[in-house]
């Protein structure tokens, strides 16, 4: 078994250490190879890398001549784990820490259940009780992506292995054969729902998702995004969620299109009401670039 764990960096110097040490820490797997592609940093996480892990082999770096998104640095270490002759890839958030034997525990469920995509149990690294995905699931009509147990303590409510509809990209254990058939994440995106949509797209093609509860996995969450709170996730919320139930919704399409102007004008009320208008403006930028059709990577949020 040869498994790639791709780590998308940008500016990443205070997570990258603990993420890459946590990885090696892991024992099961027959050939692991970590792949770090950076998305043109401007701090020293490359240098620090190059520096601490020269001369190890499990260890690959690729520097992208610019910012290329979640998504399209994901793809580039997607292909390099495929020219390596990877059976699988495990997409990783490197604002995270993995428990000793997570990846033998996806190998083992990737095992029971072949050619599925694996998620793991997920908590709060600062709270590690506390849960923050445990699998996730699509609402019916609009298939709005919920996390299972989000901010729930951990009473073992969620420990059975199941068949889920979403699972986060934070971690993504995809065999390359899945990635065969359902293609790479959508280069859109650049940030935010390429997930959701990835998710969408595997169900359409009849390719299951399981949740492995054994497996853990701490999240500094909104680490690489500064937040929930910021006019960088506002714009890539409000432009992606557009974009990707207008892909995957059909029928429903003007049954969502309801749901997303009132939640967002809810939104942007109680950003007024605490003086972030500027998460209004980028609120509103957002919408206006998915209905020109404007993708990738935005000018003004980077």
């Amino acid at each position: 078994m040869k498994l790639a764990v791709i780590l998308v960096n940008y500016n990443g110097e205070k997570y990258n250490a603990a993420c890459i040490e946590s990885i090696l820490a892991n024992r099961g797997v027959d050939e692991l190879r970590i792949i770090v592609v950076d998305n043109a940093s401007q701090d020293d996480s490359m240098r620090l890398l190059e520096e601490r892990y020269a001369g190890d082999e499990r260890l690959e770096l690729l520097r992208l001549d610019e910012n290329y998104g979640f998504s399209g640095a994901n793809n580039v270490g997607i292909r390099r784990a495929g020219e390596w002759g990877a059976n699988a890839v495990l997409l990783l958030n490197n604002d995270t820490e993995t428990a000793p034997d997570m990846l033998s525990r996806l190998l083992e469920c990737a095992k029971r259940h072949p050619d599925s995509v694996i998620a793991p149990k997920i908590y709060y690294s600062d709270d590690r009780e506390r849960l923050w995905s445990a699998g996730g699931r699509f609402s019916k009509v609009i298939k709005k992506a919920r996390h299972t147990g989000l901010n729930e303590t951990d009473g073992g409510q969620h420990d059975r292995e199941k068949e889920i509809g979403f699972a986060t990209g934070c971690c993504l254990w995809i065999p390359m054969e899945v990635i065969r058939k359902a293609g790479t994440l959508d280069e859109r995106f650049f940030l935010y729902y390429e997930d959701t949509e990835y998710s969408l797209r595997l169900n359409k093609l009849g390719i299951s998702i399981y949740y492995c509860p054994r497996a853990v996995l701490y999240h500094k969450v909104g680490a690489s995004s500064k937040g929930a709170d910021s006019p960088l996730c506002a714009y890539y919320i409000a432009r992606n969620w557009l974009l990707c139930d207008r892909i995957h919704l059909g029928w429903r399409y003007p049954l969502f299109l309801l749901y997303f102007a009132a939640n967002r004008a809810v939104c942007c009320l109680l950003w007024l009401g605490r003086g972030k208008t500027e998460l209004v403006r980028a609120t509103c930028r957002g919408v206006w670039d998915h209905c020109r059709r404007k993708y990738g990577r935005t000018a003004y949020y980077g």
